[in-house]
């Protein structure tokens, strides 16, 4: 009997050492991005939905627009992108709203959290103002993206910040994040 609650009391405990964590998701390993034309398409599409008014800065500079002072000319916007991972090549196959989208002018939050076969995410930045107004193009994942994609379950993170750019990271098996990424479009 005491054999017995030995084992099972080993079973309860699982390896036994203090302050044993689960081993985190391990992501698959791949090497190619692959995005059909279409769902290019559909990430233009709302790169232009949410960047409609970008030529409609003047008067306008970055410091007014982060203190909120400023007229928001822009949305950020926060897609879950659904996926499979097949040899050595993850397939984005749609892009999905997340839900609760909570969009600022530098700033977007939501949840992908029920989402199916959930690969990633996606999201856009809007242009800043220079001390004269003009738009400001800053291209790929800054280094804010990049923090916020390590610390997660996602395998892969895309930005959009004008319609001919798209830029990707992606985590490795072992978890670190590799960026840039060549992103292939079919």
């Amino acid at each position: 009997m005491k054999l017995l609650l030995a084992v099972f009391a080993v079973w309860l405990i699982g390896s036994g050492e203090r302050g044993a964590v689960p081993s985190a998701r391990r992501s698959p390993v791949f090497s190619v991005v692959l995005l059909s034309a279409d769902l290019r398409g559909l990430m233009s599409a709302l790169w232009v939905s949410n960047n409609r008014h970008w030529d409609e800065l003047a008067g306008q500079n970055t410091l007014t627009q982060l203190l909120g002072t400023g007229t928001p000319t822009q949305r950020e916007y926060l897609g879950c992108l659904v996926g499979d991972v097949a040899g050595d090549t993850l397939f984005v196959r749609r892009l999905l709203e997340a839900s609760d989208l909570k969009q600022l002018q530098f700033a977007v939050a939501g949840n992908c959290d029920s989402v199916e076969q959930l690969v990633g995410t996606f999201h856009t930045h809007p242009y800043r103002a220079d001390a004269e107004g003009h738009a400001i193009k800053e291209p790929g994942l800054s280094a804010m993206d990049l923090r916020t994609f390590a610390t997660g379950t996602d395998i892969v993170t895309m930005v959009m910040w004008d319609l001919d750019s798209l830029d990707v990271a992606i985590k490795a098996p072992d978890g670190s994040v590799r960026y840039p990424v060549r992103l292939t479009v079919r």
